[in-house]
């Protein structure tokens, strides 16, 4: 299937297509009866689907048997109808063979940029390269046993032990220039074929005590001489860094030929536009297509002669002939890519190179713990059922009974008191107005109109005729303790204290009902915080992990940032052919075919993250995949794709946390 950014440039090439039955299965052996006509009919209906390299490779078989048993259609067809056929099909397979070049490109670009960054990720840390270098191990201690054996094998001496000492090995291969990488050294480090040794790494190997003087001139030789430790640790790990260097560079090589490539066949669809209004004449631009896909660039802008009715050129081939031969020539760049890579082991090494320490240092672990556990068990058990009681009795007391309180709180309402209760406030206040009157009556000889009249001051509040019995008994105190009205005057005082006590405890009683509910929540507020980091702690290491999160998670976002950034610089300051220096002379708004490559590299990454991360029939999903679709124009220039740049930067940054990812994951890494 044809990538999205494939199908989105053809777009405007795409016309109208007749109606097609549902299954359209073509096979020119079976149409043998029927008249050219319809076996051209027949095979314009399969193209009415997405044009596949194996439906175009078939269509062209199909088209080229055609031709040989009708050879009055080669060229052209005498009946209109049937010439109309013919340049439809050659129109569909000349765009099928348009998008598989720049399918192809893009694919083999994306697949040396995403082995480059693998390689940089390698090389970026000082453990990373030890660990690569362990993995490693067994295949480069291989590969110099391998050209131990064969120079043991050609000089026909008897593989003995003795052969593998230094002093043998020395004489098996001697080396004259101590500072040119040895053979050995060159099987254990292969990248050593293509480069000699570094600086850092001579200064590394040869910052030994051993004499210069020495006729040790090999990298193996002077590491096992050598008297300084720190040499022979770290001149292993900076040669393997340099070998992860050697191969990012040539990845990222290979990813800027392949981009600009690609630049150069997104910015020929004019030229196919022009092309499909006259399908007989498509050689040149077939001979620019396939010029640009082994990486000739030195036609690509050369004029297209007009139509005449006949193929273009001096060769008597049919249009059907010279697309099938385009596509063994990108058949050819295919496999050339492969090779490369392949040849100068450039990809990322087999997955069980990669696991075999894991693989190797597992099972004793495994069985480590185990028996480890096993010896502990009675301490484990009890480390468990406290864990166990622990997490129960945190559930109970802390999560289940506050919730429960709070339920309770919310159905029973504000009727039962906290501190006092309404009945115990009314039986003082009864009291006291009854102490009251009995005073009133035995000593102020108060009638029942005056006492139902004190009554109801009582209720206001109003004490009067009591005090001022109090007032005059306090003028005598001793006389009136002891035969007056003094010390029931001080109990009705002492009661009137307790009931006015209870009224203002009343009050706070009803602030407190008030924000019961309030402070049930607080009860139970710990408890929800602790639950809802921890589990919010296990959620994002989980969908971390997977790789999963809100659009996409923190590592999806993170690589949108990182091609926004890309994409942004890429525009500003456009690089050299293989190279990331700036072009200084370039400052129109026209993009160099090497920047416009590499631009549809992320740009590509963005269209994949949006339709794989972003939610479905979203105004997200839509606005973000129409300005990508904006990125991915060749049409537009680079100043109007700097503003859709900074339209993505104000609409989506926000939005999807680009500068909030991008600074923990910095921050994380620091």
């Amino acid at each position: 299937m044809p990538s999205p950014f494939v199908d989105q440039l053809l777009k405007p090439l795409i016309l109208s297509r007749p109606p097609s039955p549902s299954h359209a299965d073509i096979n020119v052996q079976s149409t043998r009866e029927l008249g050219a006509k319809e076996m051209l009919q027949s095979l314009l209906v399969s193209l009415n689907q997405p044009l596949t390299p194996s439906l175009v490779q078939d269509t062209f078989g199909s088209l080229t048997q055609l031709e040989r048993a009708h050879p009055e259609i080669s060229v052209a067809a005498p009946d209109p109808e049937e010439d109309a056929l013919k340049q439809a099909i050659i129109y569909k397979l000349l765009v099928g063979l348009y998008a598989e070049g720049i399918d192809g490109c893009l694919s083999q670009a994306t697949d040396a940029e995403t082995e480059a960054e693998w390689w940089a990720d390698i090389e970026r840390s000082r453990w990373n390269v030890a660990w690569y270098l362990l993995q490693t191990t067994p295949s480069r201690l291989f590969n110099v046993a391998s050209v131990i054996l064969e120079a043991l094998r050609t000089r026909n001496i008897p593989v003995r032990l003795s052969a593998f000492t230094p002093a043998s090995l020395r004489q098996l291969f001697p080396s004259s220039d101590p500072h040119r990488p040895h053979a050995l050294s060159k099987a254990l480090f292969p990248h050593l074929h293509h480069q000699s040794i570094s600086i850092k790494a001579s200064t590394i190997l040869f910052s030994s005590s051993s004499p210069l003087g020495e006729k040790t001139g090999n990298v193996l030789s002077r590491l096992w001489l050598s008297l300084n430790p720190t040499s022979a640790v770290m001149m292993p790990i900076e040669l393997t860094r340099q070998e992860c260097d050697f191969k990012r560079r040539e990845l990222e090589k290979i990813r800027d030929q392949k981009a600009e490539a690609l630049g150069y066949l997104a910015q020929m669809r004019g030229a196919l536009a022009l092309v499909i209004k006259q399908p007989w004449n498509i050689q040149p631009f077939v001979q620019v297509l396939n010029a640009v896909m082994e990486g000739d660039t030195s036609k690509v802008f050369s004029p297209i002669p007009a139509a005449n009715g006949q193929v273009s050129g001096s060769s008597q081939e049919t249009p059907s002939e010279i697309l099938r031969l385009s596509t063994m020539v990108f058949s050819g760049q295919t496999a050339a890519y492969q090779n490369a890579l392949e040849s100068r082991q450039l990809r990322r090494p087999s997955r069980l190179t990669l696991l075999w320490p894991k693989l190797f240092l597992l099972p004793p672990l495994c069985l480590y713990a185990l028996r480890s556990a096993y010896a502990s068990r009675a301490s484990l058990v009890e480390v468990a059922k406290d864990a166990k009681d622990t997490v129960v009795a945190f559930i109970t007391g802390w999560l289940i009974d506050p919730l429960k309180d709070v339920i309770k709180t919310v159905r029973a309402g504000s009727e039962d008191g906290m501190i006092v209760r309404k009945e115990g406030i009314a039986a003082d206040f009864d009291s006291l107005e009854r102490m009251a009157l009995s005073l009133a009556k035995d000593e102020l000889h108060y009638g029942p109109e005056q006492l139902a009249a004190l009554s109801a001051q009582i209720k206001l509040g109003d004490f009067t005729p009591v005090l001022q019995l109090y007032e005059e008994d306090i003028k005598r105190p001793l006389k009136s303790a002891v035969s007056g009205t003094l010390l029931r005057s001080v109990f009705i005082q002492v009661q009137k204290a307790k009931v006015d006590i209870d009224q203002t405890l009343a009050g706070i009683d009803k602030l407190l009902k008030s924000q019961e509910l309030t402070f049930a929540f607080v009860g139970v507020a710990p408890a929800f915080g602790i639950v809802y980091l921890l589990g919010g702690s296990l959620i994002s290491l989980w969908n971390g992990g997977r790789g999963k999160g809100k659009y996409g998670g923190k590592r999806r976002i993170g690589g949108v940032w990182s091609a926004m950034r890309r994409t942004e610089r890429l525009l500003i300051s456009q690089p050299h052919r293989h190279g990331g220096h700036n072009d200084s002379t370039n400052t129109g708004s026209t993009i160099s075919p090497l920047t416009s490559g590499l631009l549809l590299l992320s740009v590509a990454r963005l269209r994949t993250y949006a339709e794989t991360c972003l939610p479905l029939r979203s105004r997200l999903r839509e606005g973000f995949l129409e300005d990508v679709g904006d990125l991915e124009n060749p049409d537009l220039g680079r100043v109007e794709k700097m503003k859709v740049v900074d339209r993505m930067w104000r609409c989506w940054g926000g939005v999807l946390g680009w500068g909030r990812v991008a600074g923990e994951s910095s921050s994380g890494r620091s």
